[in-house]
Order: C-alpha cells, then sequence, then structure tokens
C-alpha cells in the first residue's frame, strides 16, 4: 500500500476518524435497539446482534486509538486487539447459534428486530467500504482490519434479517443460527488476518 504525503496523510486521517465516530454512534444505537428487541421477543439472536455491536464498538475505539498516535507500534499493537475481538465474536456467536440450535429455539416475530438489521444491512456495507478505502490510502493494515470487522457487521445482519424473516413468513427457526454459524468462521478466518497484519513489521 502506497503511503501518501503528508498533508494528504492528515485529510485521510481527518476522515478516517469520522467514519470510525460514525461506527461508534450508529453501533451503539443498534446495540440498544436490537438488545431490547432481542428481549421483548425472546430472540437470542437478535440478543447476540446486540451484543456484537458492542464488540464492534471496541473494534472502533480501538482504531482511533491508533489514529491519535499512527506509528508502526501502535499499527501493530491495535491489529492484533482486532483480531482479539474478532475471536470473541466468533466464539459468541457460534455458542449462541449451537445453543439455539440444540434447543430449538422459536422466537416471536419481532418487526423492530427486522427493520433495525434490515438498516444495518444497508448502513455497515458503505461504512466498511470507505473505511477500507480510507485504510487502503493510509496504508494502514490496521484499519483496514477494523473495515473487515464492520464488513463482517453487515454479513451478520443480513443473516440475522434472513432467520428473522424466514422464521416469520415459513417458521424456520433455525435458519437464522445456521447462517450465524457461517458468519463465525468468517470471523474467525478475519482475525486470523489481522493477527497476521499484527506480527508484520509494517502496519
Amino acid at each position: 500500500m502506497t503511503v501518501p504525503a503528508t498533508d494528504q496523510r492528515e485529510r485521510l486521517r481527518r476522515r478516517s476518524k469520522l467514519l470510525v465516530w460514525a461506527t461508534i454512534v450508529w453501533n451503539g444505537l443498534e446495540g440498544i435497539v436490537a438488545i431490547a428487541a432481542g428481549a421483548v421477543a425472546g430472540s437470542a439472536a437478535l440478543i447476540g446482534f446486540g451484543l456484537d455491536s458492542t464488540v464492534e464498538v471496541s473494534a472502533a475505539v480501538v482504531a482511533l486509538w491508533y489514529l491519535a498516535g499512527d506509528d508502526d507500534e501502535r499499527g501493530r499493537r491495535a491489529s492484533r486487539l482486532i483480531a482479539v475481538s474478532f475471536f470473541a465474536l466468533a466464539t459468541y456467536v457460534s455458542f449462541d447459534a449451537l445453543r439455539d440450535l440444540g434447543a430449538g429455539a422459536d422466537p416471536d416475530t419481532s418487526i423492530a428486530g427486522i427493520v433495525i438489521t434490515a438498516l444495518s444491512a444497508l448502513v455497515m456495507p458503505w461504512l466498511a467500504s470507505a473505511k477500507r478505502r480510507a485504510g487502503q490510502a493510509l496504508g494502514s493494515k490496521a484499519l483496514v482490519a477494523e473495515s473487515a470487522e464492520t464488513a463482517l457487521c453487515a454479513y451478520l445482519s443480513i443473516a440475522v434479517l434472513a432467520g428473522l424473516v424466514l422464521d416469520a413468513v415459513l417458521g424456520w427457526g433455525w435458519a437464522d443460527p445456521v447462517a450465524a454459524l457461517g458468519v463465525a468462521a468468517l470471523a474467525v478466518r478475519e482475525g486470523r488476518e489481522a493477527w497476521r497484519h499484527g506480527l508484520e513489521d509494517c502496519c
């Protein structure tokens, strides 16, 4: 990745900070709505989705910490911290999905849950793409790793949305946890990639 000139780099850093703050605000609201809707509907998937938002917020905070210094060692540490958040997310989502499959969970239909996951499926891909471009322009593997976590949130949104809709329309309570297991596998892959970046010489 090519490192830009100083003035351009500073503009990219400011843009990256705005995008990361947008991620924090959106995921904070998303988490509150999803957890509340999940509690009302008895949906472990929605509650898990809301808790995932807290993981997203933590990764974004790490990205802000990195942008405050923007040096190689800080970048490597940020990549490793983001990797750990991927692994934590994969562990929780897998546990939650397997528990739902084993229990044959069949939550109530949640209109609020469908709306918030649909909105997330629209917002998060745009944020992920914008942060990835900014990270690549800065030559920052830490920011690219954080953008991958945002992209993962988009995939999880789509999976949870599909599960909620299929359960509401067809009564397929198993659809959501099966899709969530696929997301967990993707989280492990992205976590390994972020950890590898954290061990390299350049951030």
